[in-house]
């Protein structure tokens, strides 16, 4: 089983131990490297990183907020096993005239979290650095993108989660060791709250196929998701599940019964032929689990 490890601001041998957790063992926030040094910096004003102990300095407080952020176009994040998700992220960022967003050392990006606040996460995902088109003077329209590796998820991920925006202006300091008193932050949280979530899977066989009118049809099934502490696939136990028919030139499901997954995940029931149509699962979700619908199989009533 994967664990996480809890990293403060340390220093000393002190800093060495924690860091000494193996890394098949360990996941850690993850920040894209051409944002990493705003990133430490950020963390750094909130106390949260080791740069605080670090170098000199407070950073200042930054003319700039974020607003109309969108995360994944409103919806909620799913993830699998297996595959990184690449999530479209986009916001609007006012900042002072003095400001200059566009250079080199100037820094915009969103972090998606978990905790009560941005100060206080437990974990997180930050964006790449954000590619922004002026609109006016002071205002311009961002976006970028954050990726979310199912590998460094665990479990206890799934549910509630927010966004923060921030932004850093190094103003011509070394990004890797700089004076904090010149360095410009602003952060903006929440932003937004949205569900990640632990993706699922259902299936469906109805049988037998064809059957004669009357007769009985079994409909059998398997609800699934991921489980992140073990990249698997597990059954999801004793969660209700709709069986639904549609005849055979309708586009319109309607719900039949609803019975319970099992402590497999597995779903079993009858039903009497009565005319030609696709049989489904359909499962409305839960907090740390989306929605989802098994694709249609269809009976042949003779």
């Amino acid at each position: 089983m994967r664990i996480r490890a809890t990293v403060a601001a340390v220093t000393g041998a002190l800093a060495l131990s924690a860091f000494a957790v193996p890394a098949a063992q360990a996941a850690e926030p993850k920040v894209p490297a051409d944002i990493a040094a705003a990133s430490k910096v950020v963390h750094a004003d909130s106390g949260r990183s080791a740069l605080a102990a670090a170098v000199d300095g407070e950073p200042y407080a930054l003319n700039a907020t974020f607003s109309s952020v969108k995360v994944n176009n409103g919806k909620n994040i799913s993830a699998g096993t297996t595959n990184v998700v690449k999530v479209p992220v986009s916001f609007k960022l006012t900042h002072g005239a003095d400001v200059d967003i566009h250079a080199d050392d100037f820094f915009a990006g969103v972090e998606l979290y978990r905790g009560a606040s941005f100060e206080d996460s437990i974990f997180y995902f930050d964006s790449n650095d954000a590619s922004c088109t002026d609109s006016s003077a002071t205002v311009a329209n961002c976006k970028t993108t954050v990726e979310i590796d199912p590998f460094a998820l665990l479990n206890e991920d799934a549910g509630s989660w927010k966004a923060a925006g921030f932004a850093v202006a190094f103003n011509g300091e070394n990004p890797d060791s700089p004076n904090l008193d010149e360095v410009g932050v602003a952060v903006t949280d929440p932003t937004n709250s949205f569900k990640l979530q632990r993706f699922s899977k259902l299936t469906v066989n109805a049988s037998p196929e064809p059957v004669k009118k009357g007769k009985t049809i079994t409909v059998t099934g398997k609800l699934s998701r991921a489980n992140w502490d073990d990249n698997k696939y597990h059954g999801y136990t004793n969660q209700s599940v709709k069986l639904q028919f549609r005849k055979k030139n309708s586009n319109t499901y309607t719900t039949v019964k609803t019975i319970k997954s099992n402590s497999t995940g597995e779903l079993k029931t009858t039903v009497k032929a009565s005319v030609d149509g696709y049989f489904r699962y359909s499962f409305a979700g839960t907090t740390t689990t989306p929605a989802v619908n098994a694709t249609g199989d269809f009976v042949d009533v003779k």
